[in-house]
């Protein structure tokens, strides 16, 4: 299958600063897909790239396969960091025009916008003016914007920024439906939570270049470190062993918990061979590393980056 997106060796330059280096990344359809980096990393400008704001010094971004074209517009949504809704116009009116804009009729874009409207439960505030709504009100409303034309492909920047835990979890289910209904979600965050939550593919650019970008399991893989930990009634004879524990303490529950770090030649079944002839297992599970320790390794060790 296509990727939906694939940009191929892009480069922007702002004077003499280069914002991106020869990036190519490859967004499969249907992915929830996570856009990560540092602040200055090249994030923002790529964005640009990807809904036409700018072009490209050089290289090439293809849309299902074809250059990306302002035909392309009304098949992407952009929910921007900088939230750029109208303050002084009612919220139903806006909703209705930038609907229109997206190629919708006003029929349409009537119907949708109320059911919006009603799923998100804000129905009073059709006409009320942005500048009369709070931060988090004015957001679900930019959201309603982005995604109101249904588009294929959809770019949200720091989409939980300013939302309260309810309100997180409302705009949350709402972008699994659409990706349930068939959208690519691309995700730019520094919310390690939504990538461990989310995010199915991530690309992590640092210092204008690509350094990392695979599938969530594989990046995940990639960065294990074959470390075990296992809670047993009674704690771990080390001598019969032909590892050491990491640490061993006493945990909730009076069971005891121990750390392996499984060397070259070992398996898990073995270690648990061993367990089960000296006490009682009560768990047993591998210590997978978070995205944010990923994160946190790959930008400052360049020897964990991708060639």
């Amino acid at each position: 299958m296509l990727p939906i997106i694939e940009t191929r060796n892009l480069v922007k330059r702002y004077g003499d600063y280069t914002a991106l280096d020869k990036v190519s990344v490859s967004i499969p359809k249907g992915s929830i897909f996570g856009l990560l980096g540092p602040n200055g990393a090249g994030k923002t400008s790529l964005i640009r790239i990807l809904t036409q704001i700018t072009a490209p010094d050089e290289g090439q971004v293809f849309f299902n396969g074809e250059p990306l074209n302002p035909d392309h517009i009304s098949k992407i949504g952009y929910l921007p960091e900088e939230r750029g809704l109208y303050k002084k116009s009612k919220v139903g009116e806006q909703l209705l025009y930038l609907a229109q804009l997206k190629g919708m009729s006003k029929s349409e874009a009537l119907e949708k916008t109320k059911n919006w409207f009603i799923r998100l439960d804000i129905k009073d505030w059709w006409n009320k003016n942005l500048e009369e709504l709070s931060k988090g009100m004015a957001q679900k409303v930019q959201f309603v914007a982005t995604v109101l034309h249904e588009p294929e492909f959809i770019i949200l920047d720091e989409p939980f920024s300013g939302f309260d835990p309810v309100n997180s979890d409302v705009i949350r289910d709402e972008i699994l439906r659409l990706h349930q209904k068939g959208s690519t979600i691309l995700f730019s965050t520094h919310r390690m939570d939504t990538v461990e939550e989310l995010c199915t593919h991530l690309v992590l650019i640092d210092k204008s270049r690509k350094v990392l970008e695979g599938s969530t399991t594989e990046v995940r893989n990639r960065f294990k470190t074959n470390r075990f930990t296992v809670d047993t009634k009674d704690p771990i004879v080390f001598d019969h062993f032909p590892w050491q524990p990491a640490a061993i303490n006493e945990s909730h529950g009076g069971l005891f918990r121990s750390s392996f770090s499984l060397g070259e030649g070992h398996s898990p079944n073995e270690l648990i061979s061993d367990l089960i002839q000296n006490s009682e297992i009560h768990s047993f599970h591998e210590e997978m590393p978070s995205f944010h320790d990923i994160f946190i390794q790959v930008v400052t060790q360049p020897q964990f980056q991708n060639p």
